[in-house]
This record gives structure tokens, C-alpha cells and sequence, in this order.
């Protein structure tokens, strides 16, 4: 049977913008076999929706809490969505 799967919406916030945040959430999600799509938003956050495996969406959203190197995340919103049955991984 294939695992079920979820869909996250998280609102990364911090110094989040200009810092490869979302080449490399692109990167994680990939990596991951995760489907959605990561966007900047005018506040200063970073929107992430993902699509996926259980376990596969946990790890991006673990990537998401720490993010790349020079990013610094202060904090992070996750809700469930329900999933669209998205394909492939966006950066807007």
C-alpha cells in the first residue's frame, strides 16, 4: 500500500529573504521526492506548501526550522492542508 500522502503549508520567518532559502528548500525537496512550491513574501517571510509522503515532508519542513547557512529562522508556522495532488517543485 502507498503511504498516505500530506500537505504542509509553513511560514518561515526571520532573516529568511536573499540567503538561498529557496534554491535550497527547492534542493530539499527534490532530494526528498516532495512536490509544491516555495515563494518570498512582501512581509519578509518565506511561504512553503509540500506535498508528499508522511516522513518526506518531515524532513524538508526539519530543513525549513534550521534552513541553509545563511539563513537565520526565528520561527515557523506549519498547518495541514489537504493535499491538491501536486507535481514537481516550484520556486516563485
Amino acid at each position: 500500500m502507498a503511504e498516505d500522502v500530506i500537505r504542509r503549508r509553513a511560514i518561515v520567518e526571520g532573516n529568511v529573504q536573499g540567503v538561498f532559502f529557496r534554491d535550497s528548500t527547492r534542493d530539499q525537496a527534490e532530494k526528498h521526492g516532495v512536490a509544491g512550491w516555495v515563494s518570498n513574501r512582501s512581509d519578509g517571510a518565506v511561504e512553503v506548501v509540500l506535498e508528499g509522503p508522511r516522513e518526506a515532508v518531515e524532513r524538508v519542513l526539519d530543513f525549513l526550522a534550521q534552513g541553509p547557512p545563511r539563513a537565520s529562522v526565528e520561527d515557523i508556522g506549519i498547518r495541514d492542508e489537504a493535499p491538491e495532488g501536486l507535481s514537481g517543485f516550484e520556486v516563485r
